[in-house]
């Protein structure tokens, strides 16, 4: 099949079509700004900052006490950290002693967190002694085969001050470790300055990362991202986002690294390009306001509802956000209300992207120069192309305009889910990612999404793309957040029925006054059959709306309705 590149008119000025692969480990990202800019900021964590040669050597010496502790080339290494300066040096150090990473949520339960390891096999976890993390994963060490947890100590990585105030007023939130063979200080692993073993990496062949998936659709994978993967992606959107200042940029951190999206275009991207990343450990939407009107940042990467509650913040005009030059929203279809209302209220500019877990993630992206199209996932990255396949037949693609599943291919793509090669060879075809998503593409070569191949609606035997009828709510002054889904309908199969937040400030809207609003912008087999208000919708850890918690609770009104 010959791949027309419709997009290339759109591209952005000095970008290449095209990806030169630099076959080289992942750990040579932050090698190489290191070597160049020494002295240069690279981490500011509340206050203290290090730089890049002082993280460089923290990551040698880590690298060299993981060998010296006998761990192996391929053996995997837990991260369950917030955003810290930790979290850069286990990343790092673990993939230079030839370790592969296996990223953990740390608000993940106790349960949730003895799956993904033992389906990944780590040998060694990396965590923090907060009370809130460390029991959870100390009691891995009696179930799997975790031979070893390295925990890092929260008031150490604080400016001098503010540790010394943890440890007076907040030692009820620290955890009491029982330091052992296995459980042993970060600190510790720091110490001393032995020199590294060079391993032998093929990054074509070699785990960087086993990068789980969220597990919306069935039991979570881990994607299998190479080093060749994780480098290429990391190239591509230092590319994208054009020529970084002579100064550097800096990074705003609040999206958390154990986050694909974040992984890459937040730590990754900010690490190659030479630029301070500040760290927010836990996300607060004051805390956040207050960092761009002090620190000055000039990348924001974020989620769509991060972007829709700075819109919907009375006090977002108390504070100047000048210093941003671009702001780019992943993990989620970004609503063109949500994009026009942040632009309109900051002056910043927000460019949507696009990626899952399997592509490292990111795939597709708005041109930072022109913005691109408002409703668009924008176009291919550099060495990128994507097609719009038949629904019923994925090895055809479909006449322009079309609806069809969208497939990708490219460097950043996986090698396939660890250790699952049925589902493996379900998504990928004939060197091809099946995403699961539904879009069409338009005569410039941009993409735009609708929906999830899982979450569309069958009514009378006719597709109903949830986002459209989402967009269409959006549309209405009132209307906060909004989630569509289908729910069971005797004659109908399923009908849409939307999950409705409003903005605190506007006066109390009515069903019948949404559903005559939206009725102008739906066809009417899209026109909801309900509308329910509530005071909060579901949410990933990461923030993005979710549906399967609001799909369960239909699931169970029905089977109560038929008892």
């Amino acid at each position: 099949m010959t791949e027309t590149k419709r997009w290339l008119d759109a591209y952005p000025p000095d970008v290449p079509i095209e990806l030169a692969i630099k076959n080289r480990p992942a750990y040579q990202l932050f090698e190489d700004s290191a070597q160049s800019f020494p002295n240069r900021p690279c981490l500011n964590f509340l206050g203290k900052k290090q730089t890049y040669a002082e993280v460089q050597e923290q990551i040698d010496r880590f690298a060299a006490a993981l060998q010296q502790q006998g761990f192996q080339k391929g053996e995997r290494l837990g991260i369950c950290l917030p955003n810290c300066p930790y979290f850069i040096v286990a990343y790092f150090g673990a993939l230079k002693a030839g370790l592969t990473v296996v990223n953990f949520n740390p608000l993940y339960t106790e349960e949730e967190l003895l799956f993904q390891a033992k389906d990944s096999g780590v040998s060694v976890m990396v965590t923090l002694n907060v009370q809130s993390v460390y029991p959870k994963v100390e009691a891995l060490l009696e179930k799997t085969d975790i031979r070893q947890i390295i925990v890092c100590d929260l008031a150490e990585a604080l400016p001098t001050f503010k540790g010394i105030l943890l440890n007076l007023f907040k030692r009820s939130q620290l955890a009491k470790v029982a330091f052992d063979n296995r459980r042993v200080r970060f600190s510790d692993m720091l110490a001393e300055e032995k020199p590294v073993t060079p391993i032998s990496i093929d990054p074509q062949k070699d785990i960087a990362v086993l990068q789980y998936t969220g597990g919306t659709t069935g039991v979570p994978k881990g994607a299998v991202l190479t080093h060749a993967n994780v480098m290429a992606n990391a190239e591509q959107v230092r590319l994208w986002l054009g020529e970084t200042p002579p100064e550097g940029d800096k990074f705003l951190a609040v999206l958390p690294f154990f986050h694909v999206f974040a992984m890459t275009a937040v730590m990754n991207l900010g690490l190659i390009t030479g630029s301070e990343i500040i760290l927010i450990p836990r996300f607060d939407l004051k805390t956040v306001l207050k960092t761009i009107h002090k620190l000055r940042p000039t990348i924001f990467p974020g989620v769509p509802t991060l972007f829709a509650a700075i819109n919907n913040d009375e006090s977002v005009g108390r504070y100047n956000l000048s210093s941003i030059r671009y702001c780019i929203s992943g993990g989620a279809a970004l609503p063109e209300a949500v994009q026009k209302a942040f632009v309109e209220r900051t002056g910043c500019a927000l460019v949507e992207g696009y990626g899952l877990t399997e592509s490292s993630p990111v795939a597709a992206c708005n041109p930072c120069h022109t913005l691109g199209k408002v409703g668009s996932i924008g176009i291919p990255l550099p060495g990128t192309a994507i097609e719009i396949r038949d629904l019923d037949d994925v090895t055809k693609e479909v006449p322009l305009g079309e609806r069809g599943e969208i497939v990708i291919k490219g460097p950043q793509v996986m090698l396939g889910y660890w250790q699952k090669p049925e589902e493996t060879a379900h998504v990928l075809v004939d060197g091809w990612l099946r995403t699961g998503d539904v879009g069409y593409m338009d005569e410039d070569g941009y993409t735009f999404l609708t929906d999830r191949l899982k979450e569309i609606i069958i009514t009378n035997g006719y597709n109903v793309y949830p986002r459209i009828i989402e967009e269409a709510f959006y549309k209405h002054p009132s209307v906060s957040e909004v989630v569509v889904i289908g729910i069971d309908d005797a004659h109908k199969g399923e009908v849409p029925k939307a999950f409705v937040t409003l903005k605190e400030s506007e006066d109390a809207v009515t069903e019948q006054e949404l559903l005559a609003f939206v009725k102008k912008h739906l066809n009417p087999i899209e026109r909801p059959a309900v509308v329910e208000f509530r005071k909060t919708l579901p949410k990933t850890l990461i923030g993005k709306l979710s549906k399967k918690e609001l799909l369960a609770e239909e699931a169970t009104k029905a089977q109560n309705a038929h008892k």
